[in-house]
């Protein structure tokens, strides 16, 4: 079977199932594990990553309001690879190519007619049946199952270590400017780490807010977590923030409770590597760095 994957997290799952080897193309997003790096990219986007979170946000939005995709598809290299399998997604019309762009393309240029599948996970447990759906149709049921079970397991683990510990309050940020607190898995990631997160809730999409609302309700810890950013691009876009006299003000900023997790590779990429997020998520919570993913996947804030 000739798959082509779409969103990096599918692309994690099918590598996670022992299938990497089947991939014949990816998206320009796609960069773990480093084996498929190398493999033809049949997407890219319509606006400049390398802008700052709001300039990002102006595309975007220009880009939506036009009724426009904001990705390509590059469909003679699809047409070309011939796959028997596309993997898409259909949770976030920003985050990759949609289920739509795939439909479109299909019906108006590809002369092909593959197998189409589209995730749409909205919370952890979804994000495990999607690990499920693509071992049923890459025929790995057992290895589907087998790393549900250890995901499971080592969640498990995690939660016993914090029974009967008096909870703090954390505030995850997706993006930067306009500030968005993430939604959807992040909340339950929180729970299971051994906090309360005051402003995602579970299973719903992140939400847009106001630097007000943060102000307000004055976390005890704070995670940046913007989508798409790694660690060393989210330092050079919150250094502005320690400029504003409210920021200096919260209690998390004055006792140095401000963390930076690398969003792109964990925290929005609804895959096995969620499970790390957990493990970064529960450092940072309890003050410790029992997973040895600190200068990995997460960093303390110290400007």
């Amino acid at each position: 079977m000739k798959i082509i994957s779409l969103i990096s997290s599918a692309t994690e799952i099918v590598s996670s199932l022992g299938c990497s080897d089947s991939l014949v193309g990816i998206s320009h997003e796609c960069d773990y594990p480093k084996s498929i790096t190398n493999l033809p990219i049949c997407s890219e986007p319509k606006f400049d990553v390398n802008g700052t979170s709001i300039q990002i946000d102006n595309q975007v939005k220009s880009l939506l309001q036009e009724a426009l995709s904001i990705y390509r598809i590059k469909e003679s290299k699809i047409s070309e690879l011939e796959p028997d399998l596309i993997i898409t997604q259909s949770q976030c019309n920003v985050c990759a190519v949609s289920l739509d762009d795939v439909q479109n393309a299909l019906k108006t240029h590809l002369k092909i007619n593959p197998l189409v599948i589209s995730l749409e996970p909205k919370n952890l447990n979804d994000v495990l049946m999607d690990i499920k759906l693509v071992g049923n149709k890459l025929d790995k049921d057992p290895a589907a199952n087998s790393l549900i079970n250890t995901i499971n397991d080592e969640i498990d683990c995690i939660k016993n270590k914090h029974k009967n510990k008096n909870k703090i309050n954390v505030a995850c940020i997706e993006w930067i400017e306009p500030l968005m607190f993430a939604g959807n898995w992040v909340p339950e990631i929180v729970e299971i780490a051994g906090a309360n997160d005051l402003f995602g809730l579970k299973g719903e999409h992140s939400s847009w807010s106001e630097y007000e609302s943060l102000f307000d309700k004055n976390p005890d810890k704070i995670v940046f977590m913007p989508c798409g950013y790694n660690i060393k691009k989210t330092k050079l876009e919150i250094k502005k923030l320690y400029a504003n006299k409210e920021w200096r003000k919260l209690k998390a900023v004055k006792s140095g409770n401000t963390y930076i997790a690398d969003g792109s590779q964990f925290f929005n990429r609804p895959g096995p590597r969620l499970l790390d997020s957990v493990k970064i998520m529960y450092d940072i919570i309890n003050d410790k760095n029992l997973y040895d993913l600190q200068g990995k996947g997460w960093e303390k804030i110290n400007f």
